[in-house]
């Protein structure tokens, strides 16, 4: 048995985990989720049947990680001989930069794309406060460093790049040229590559 499973759908979110499994360099078992009819095993892990869902088997017994930020933080702090985690001087972009992507930048890029709009009367009250605030703040991060921690590349870089990557992709992030360079930088990562590639033909295939 492979040390991890591997819940997903190639058109989802599941690109990061598979990019994240691959950063770390672990052994898995992908199961391709049929949205109409989602495999029991998915479920009793996660009830709320979304992927990725990944399942580690490890000598203490099966440990269930969804959401994709943990799905990253925990592949590092598991494989640490893959030295994607942070050094000390690193810890605080590390922590700050992952979970601004998986807080204020998810949701200001959701809420855009839903159409909903902020009154400015009430910004306080929602944690992105504005979309151009929020795009604004991630882009300045990239003026004059080339990943989230500085010059070296993190697990933390492949949650924050997907999300940069996705968005420059769909339209729902602006080609500002920071951005753009930041994505150019981890496209050309051989893991980013070859998990790419996984997914990219499992969609050809589902097409035909």
């Amino acid at each position: 048995m492979a040390a991890y499973t591997f819940f997903t759908h190639p058109m989802s979110r599941g690109q990061i985990g598979r990019w994240a499994l691959h950063e770390a360099g672990v052994e898995y078992e992908q199961v391709i989720v049929d949205w109409a009819n989602k495999p029991a095993a998915l479920m009793a892990a996660n009830p709320m049947g979304k992927v990725p869902t990944v399942i580690h088997h490890s000598e203490t017994g099966d440990r269930v990680i969804t959401e994709c930020a943990a799905i990253c933080a925990y592949l590092a702090e598991a494989n640490p001989e893959a030295e994607l985690l942070p050094s000390d001087a690193e810890l605080a972009d590390y922590l700050r930069w992952m979970f601004f992507a998986a807080g204020p930048v998810e949701q200001a890029i959701v809420g855009k794309s839903m159409g909903w709009d902020v009154p400015k009367e009430r910004e306080g009250m929602v944690g992105f406060g504005s979309f151009d605030r929020t795009l604004g703040t991630l882009r300045d991060h990239f003026a004059g460093r080339d990943f989230v921690c500085g010059n070296r590349f993190t697990m933390a870089d492949v949650y924050v790049g997907s999300q940069v990557d996705w968005g420059l992709t769909f339209g729902s992030i602006s080609p500002e040229p920071e951005l753009v360079a930041y994505a150019e930088r981890i496209q050309a990562r051989p893991h980013y590559k070859a998990a790419k590639g996984i997914d990219n033909a499992l969609i050809e295939e589902m097409r035909k």
